[in-house]
């Protein structure tokens, strides 16, 4: 089970080796091999043997592999084609259901167990892209499943419904508020945004994840080698955020023990939800740095 924290993902398609064997040193945190929009349809079937193969070699991050969606004809063949002791990860377009999530997390146990896996090792991120995937989502998040967050495909997502996307993405405000909301109801993990298709554009990446990161967003979906490092650095607590984490945490809990709930450092008010922001804080730096 992946437990560590993933604040870039990088898709690569599984139909070019070179890129492929390069994915894996990009400094993602994790690198999505993709058998669905990036790979040609005569190539799909063909594609899943080298990506299992990129899978097996020596890597220094998590890998995944984005499958076909449910309802093509080659979703089956994928799950079982890449289902082994090699993958971390599976990345699962268009969910628009909480059965249809149910009924991909019973396929993937039963592939585990026939690999000799432990049921649940291999983690599952669904994306809300549609219209019916958003209305769901409710019932997604909280549905008996393996899955500890969910993301967001805003592009699939604005062609489903008609929109044209900004640059300042306001459009897209209601549909992360809601996937956020859902998952911190269900008792998720803070969820993944989507892609930034402009990569050359660094300054609209780096706005763009600030943005979703404040709405409760914690990590973001990637599409080119340089959006890697602004992406883990926006969603990375600097070393001043660290530092006052942890002063307000050792200042809290010496009052705490004294008696006292509420206290002050530098004229602001400390209780107890700011302190559980603050240990959230350290959580989250002591993940990223592989303590947990």
């Amino acid at each position: 089970m992946v437990t560590s924290a993933i604040r870039s993902l990088l898709f690569t398609p599984g139909n070019h080796p070179a890129k492929v064997t390069k994915v894996f040193t990009s400094g993602a945190d994790v690198a999505i091999l993709d058998l669905e929009d990036s790979v040609a349809l005569s190539e799909k079937a063909a594609t899943r043997t080298p990506v299992v193969e990129g899978l097996k070699t020596p890597r220094i991050c998590l890998g995944y592999v984005r499958v076909n969606a449910a309802d093509t004809e080659f979703y089956t063949d994928d799950l079982s084609a890449v289902v082994g002791p090699w993958l971390d990860g599976i990345v699962l377009p268009k969910v628009e259901s909480a059965d249809q999530l149910v009924a991909a997390d019973a396929e993937v146990r039963r592939l585990e167990e026939a690999s000799d896996m432990l049921p649940g090792a291999i983690d599952i991120i669904p994306i809300l892209e549609t219209a019916k995937g958003l209305a769901a989502v409710s019932e997604i998040a909280g549905c008996d499943s393996r899955v500890r967050k969910l993301s967001f495909g805003a592009v699939d997502f604005a062609k489903d419904l008609g929109m044209r996307l900004s640059l300042d993405e306001w459009e897209l405000t209601p549909a992360r508020s809601s996937i956020v909301l859902a998952s911190r109801v269900a008792g998720l993990d803070a969820p993944l945004d989507s892609v930034w298709v402009h990569f050359k554009d660094t300054d609209g990446l780096v706005a763009s994840a600030e943005r979703v990161r404040d709405m409760g967003f914690r990590g973001k979906m990637c599409i080119h080698p340089a959006q890697i490092a602004p992406v883990n650095g926006v969603f990375t607590p600097s070393d001043e955020e660290v530092a006052r984490a942890e002063t307000i945490v050792a200042a809290f809990e010496e009052a705490e023990a004294a008696g006292s709930a509420s206290i002050q450092i530098d004229g602001f008010f400390i209780d107890y939800p700011v302190v559980e922001q603050a240990r959230r804080t350290l959580n989250l730096i002591k993940s990223i740095r592989g303590g947990g």
